[in-house]
């Protein structure tokens, strides 16, 4: 069985093309490099990640055409490509028309409601090609519970097409610490001993809900620590960490981190810091609130200033009780090698079906 994989690219970039990056290598530890290499197809290959060794790489150049016709041409011609790379299963982690294995880790009819952006023609044709490709595929592999309510309700896929299946994190990257490399990772980070740290990782600011936090948390006696981006201002309790190139260490020397996006159709931020031992604030639009243990997470009414206030004020409250957890907050097995067997086990079911 020739395995395919289709992403926008192949390098360190955003949450589906580092998730398919995640499924090369636990193939490769599958035994695939051994036997035969899983196809990549992208429109951008870095060819110095150890990754791109372990596929046999195609890209598809779209770079003559203006962006805007740029995914329905990569869609038309990976169907050409993988056909004279004989691929029998395509997993599509972008939006693709001949994918068996259809990716769907956020929707653009769920961003647009969320976000409440007025659907553009250059939306349009987007929507239409995601039709397309759930219409097209097999089976539709959903990364969270909210994705699939999405998929039946506003793109009316029928139940039995889906799939949920939690996507991977590196458990040998986020794990927790002892009490002392916490403390000497806080002076690294300029942490007294005596503050709450809520880390807000990002960098899309608006669309993670800085504002939103500025506003419900302003005289209240915490440090929000940005990691990523700078603010674009300044505010008294809101405190730029810089590019955290090792988020997993913010996360450990946090006491919460903290997001309010208007919409997120996992957030792997959530999984990743309680991995970490460290306890979330999110809204309730964040799709990996599900997958979190009640006593690891604090929910909020999404958009709702004062209850993120609530929220906050109460977790300070009860702060030493609640600061640290341990790693069965997680209510999935969280490893790459896990994802992709199940991903397999779909995989042989198309091919038996045939």
């Amino acid at each position: 069985m020739r395995i395919g994989i289709s992403a926008n690219a192949l390098k360190h970039s955003g949450g589906l093309e580092r998730y398919a990056m995640d499924l090369v290598r636990g193939l490769a530890r599958a035994g695939f490099e051994d036997r035969q290499k899983p196809t990549f197809f992208a429109r951008k290959i870095d060819r110095s990640l150890p990754e791109s060794r372990l596929v046999d790489a195609h890209r598809i150049k779209v770079s003559f055409l203006p962006g805007k016709l740029r995914d329905a041409y990569f869609s038309w011609a990976l169907k050409r490509a993988r056909k004279k790379a004989k691929v029998d299963v395509l997993i599509g982690c972008n939006r693709v028309e001949s994918s068996e294995i259809a990716i769907c880790g956020g929707t653009h009819i769920g961003f647009l409601r969320a976000t409440g952006r007025r659907e553009k023609r250059s939306d349009t044709r987007q929507i239409a090609l995601e039709r397309r490709q759930y219409r097209e595929s097999k089976v539709i592999v959903a990364h969270s519970d909210m994705m699939r309510d999405e998929l039946r309700t506003l793109y009316g896929i029928d139940d039995r097409k889906i799939r949920v299946v939690y996507p991977p994190v590196d458990g040998a990257r986020f794990s927790p610490v002892d009490v002392a490399q916490r403390a000497r990772l806080r002076e690294r980070f300029g942490f007294e001993d005596n503050e709450t740290v809520l880390l807000f990782p990002s960098s899309s600011h608006q669309r993670k809900g800085l504002p939103l936090i500025e506003e419900a948390l302003a005289g209240l006696d915490v440090v929000i620590a940005v990691a990523g981006c700078a603010p674009e201002k300044t505010v008294p309790n809101v405190r730029y960490i810089g590019y955290a190139k090792d988020i997993e260490d913010a996360y450990r020397a946090a006491d919460f981190t903290i997001l309010a996006s208007s919409y997120e159709p996992f957030g792997l931020v959530g999984i990743e810091s309680v991995m970490c031992g460290t306890p979330v604030i999110f809204p309730a639009c964040i799709g990996c609130c599900d997958a979190i243990a009640d006593d690891a997470k604090r929910v909020f009414r999404s958009g709702d200033a004062n209850d993120l206030r609530r929220v906050v004020a109460d977790a300070i409250a009860t702060r030493r009780a609640y600061a640290r957890i341990d790693g069965d907050a997680v209510r999935y097995e969280t490893s790459i090698d896990a994802h992709v067997s199940a991903l397999l086990g779909l995989a042989r079911e198309i091919v038996a079906a045939r």
